[in-house]
């Protein structure tokens, strides 16, 4: 296969090789008219000329290629979201991101971040697959960006979900609606979540502003899972009729999918009898419940984006202050005022 010169590409457009040089790297010289420009880049298309991208890197300092540590993002259902917008910016910006998934193991963490400095990538980004506070690895570069986690001693770069604010939007969507009964269907501390003290939080601002009490025994705990949500909506539910919940917020979409199943075997009905917000908007569970399910999103999407525009300095971050993203409500069918009986 005869390798296309650049030297061709001048012949074809009747320039010199030092005019398309210029052109196709992106130079900018007043002495050339975009009238050439284009015929330049016309030329290049006509005769498949591919630059090299070795010595352009050479010439230019940069490789055009983004490392993106993960734990195991890659196998987390919010994933593809955290990466598609991480993507679209590389790709809008001409880069290339290579994503490395270490599984949380330290030796594959090193041997990563040693591949990616050793090929002088221009940006890494280091995600995690769930909101947590991290130990920076040995040989990040300071100018590294961090993913849906913070930095334990701080002075990085970093973008996580707002948890607190979600929390909070949670459950005044319930106070709206007229509830006061309100149960927080929480992980087990076991699990130590960053987003679970943050959501509780959250819970008690909005108790605390609507003049509730907050009652310790809705405060429930579970494996954050749907079984778990289930146990615990079944404890909430089998209550006498003056301690029971007419409305629960869910720490996870999961655990309201618990709930659902708990409120069916009680012979409740949501929302009618039982209103039920999670939290995520998991694809392929909140929007697929009988009755959809109220749920805060994760902005998984804008986090990717945010960190890819910081790591390629299409925007400037404060190192010592997490970027919080908002956490929006999405209004589906499981929310409605308590039962009568029930009402204030």
């Amino acid at each position: 296969m005869v390798r296309v010169r650049m030297a061709d590409v001048a012949a074809r457009a009747g320039v010199s090789t030092a005019t398309v040089s210029m052109v196709l790297n992106g130079v900018n010289s007043t002495r050339i008219s975009p009238q050439t420009q284009q015929r330049v880049r016309e030329a290049a298309e006509a005769v498949g000329y591919k630059p090299n991208s070795v010595a352009r890197s050479l010439r230019t300092q940069q490789t055009r290629m983004v490392g993106l540590i993960s734990d195991t993002i890659a196998t987390t259902p919010f994933a593809g979201r955290m990466l598609a917008g991480a993507n679209d910016v590389a790709r809008e910006q001409g880069h290339l991101v290579v994503l490395v998934d270490t599984e949380r193991d330290a030796a594959a963490e090193r041997q990563a971040l040693n591949a990616l400095n050793g090929q002088r990538v221009d940006a890494i980004i280091y995600a995690c697959m769930w909101h947590r506070v991290v130990e920076v690895p040995e040989g990040l570069p300071e100018d590294a960006v961090l993913l849906d986690c913070v930095a334990a001693a701080g002075g990085r770069a970093a973008v996580v979900p707002d948890e607190r604010a979600g929390g909070v939007v949670a459950v005044r969507e319930l106070v709206a609606a007229g509830h006061r009964r309100i149960a927080f269907l929480d992980a087990e501390e076991r699990f130590d979540l960053v987003a679970s003290r943050l959501r509780f939080e959250g819970y008690l601002e909005v108790l605390a502003e609507a003049g509730i009490e907050p009652d310790p025994g809705l405060h429930v705990r579970a494996e954050p899972v749907a079984g778990g949500g289930r146990e615990a909506a079944q404890r909430l539910l089998t209550l006498p009729a003056e301690r029971r919940p007419t409305a629960m917020f869910c720490f996870n979409d999961r655990m309201a999918m618990g709930a659902y199943t708990a409120a069916l075997h009680c012979g409740l009905s949501v929302p009618r009898d039982l209103s039920v917000v999670g939290y995520d908007d998991q694809q392929l569970v909140a929007a697929e419940l009988d009755p959809p399910l109220t749920t805060v999103a994760l902005p998984h999407y804008e986090m990717g984006r945010w960190a890819m525009e910081v790591a390629l300095g299409l925007r400037q971050a404060d190192p010592e202050v997490p970027h919080l993203m908002p956490c929006p409500i999405v209004r589906r069918a499981s929310v409605s005022p308590p039962p009568a009986q029930f009402s204030d």
